[in-house]
This record gives structure tokens, sequence and C-alpha cells, in this order.
């Protein structure tokens, strides 16, 4: 299979209940639309989008229908973009992304923490924060397989990210072990 897309994984409330706006309501959600419209507004912006490539699934679809769309989504995927926030928290679906994500199909990370602007709000010098890390507990499927694949960890910057996802690091072809931040 080709592994060219990024998967992205956020935070939605379970249960989750369908409104007209759907998923567009949930907090992390919002961060996710944010890449594609900088893919919509610059071609060049190196974002593709894995959820883009398979069939969609609706707000009320069954939780085994869910999971095997994921599935196939990440196995088209070079590596994993997660929305790390204030609001983010483990839900059933989070934990299948990652645990399926990480721990089966060795996926690297790119953790984007939207609550943040700056290189220097993440790390200090060649250590990641400890509130960064804080944020860490409210994933536990992530905190748990981390340091089984590369990893890298950038704020809501456009080129930082931009940067996350053309490194050949923290791909799944190309990974090379670590923690990572810029």
């Amino acid at each position: 299979m080709n592994q060219t897309g990024n998967y992205s994984a956020f935070y939605v409330k379970e249960p989750f209940k369908e409104t007209n706006l759907g998923a567009n309501t949930a907090h992390d959600f919002c961060y996710y639309n944010t890449l594609k419209m900088w893919k919509g507004k610059d071609s060049t912006f190196p974002f593709v989008d894995s959820h883009n490539k398979n069939y969609s699934v609706r707000d009320d679809s069954s939780w085994d229908t869910l999971r095997n769309r994921l599935r196939e989504r990440l196995r088209g995927s070079k590596n994993i973009v997660l929305f790390l926030s204030s609001n983010t928290y483990e839900s059933k679906a989070l934990a299948e992304e990652l645990e399926y994500g990480i721990n089966v199909r060795g996926l690297p990370v790119i953790v984007i923490y939207p609550d943040y602007g700056e290189k220097t709000d993440i790390a200090n010098g060649k250590e990641i924060k400890q509130y960064i890390k804080t944020l860490w507990d409210k994933v536990p499927t992530f905190k748990k397989y981390m340091c089984d694949v590369a990893t890298i960890h950038v704020p809501m910057k456009q080129s930082l990210i931009a940067m996350a996802l053309e490194d050949k690091d923290i791909m799944v072809s190309t990974m090379k072990m670590g923690r990572f931040f810029y």
C-alpha cells in the first residue's frame, strides 16, 4: 500500500452526538481544519490528508465501520499528526487510532500543541518542558507507545508544522528513532 498520507488524530467527545455542524464543533477538530485550510490556500503546504483517501464515515456509523475506516486510513499513512491541547482527552476512537497506528503499524508521530505558538513554549534547550509532558498523561495510549517510534513536538505554527511534515525522520519508511522538537 502507498503510504503517503498524514493521518490526523484528535479528540472528539464521546458519545458523539450528531448536530448540523457534526464534528466541526469539536475543539480539537478545528485544528485539523486549519491544516486543510493552509493546504487549500497554498498547494505547496506539505499536508496530505489521509482522511480524504477512502470512504467517509457518518457520525452515527457503527464502531466496527468506524474502526475499519480508521485502520484503512492508517495503513495508507506515513505518519500520525496528533493534536494535543488542553481540551484533549483519550476517547475510544483516539485510543484505537494510536494503538493501531503506533503499536501495530509503527507510524511516527508529529505532535502539534495548539495552545502554544513558539518553539520555546515546547522545549528549553534539549529538554521538553514539564507542562508539555503533563499533557501526555491525558492520552495514555500515546504516552505508552511514544518511545517505540520517532516523535516530533511542535507548536501550532505553520512554518514549523510544514518542516515537520517534510522531515524524513518522521516518516515510517525512513524513520529515525528519537524524540525531536523544533
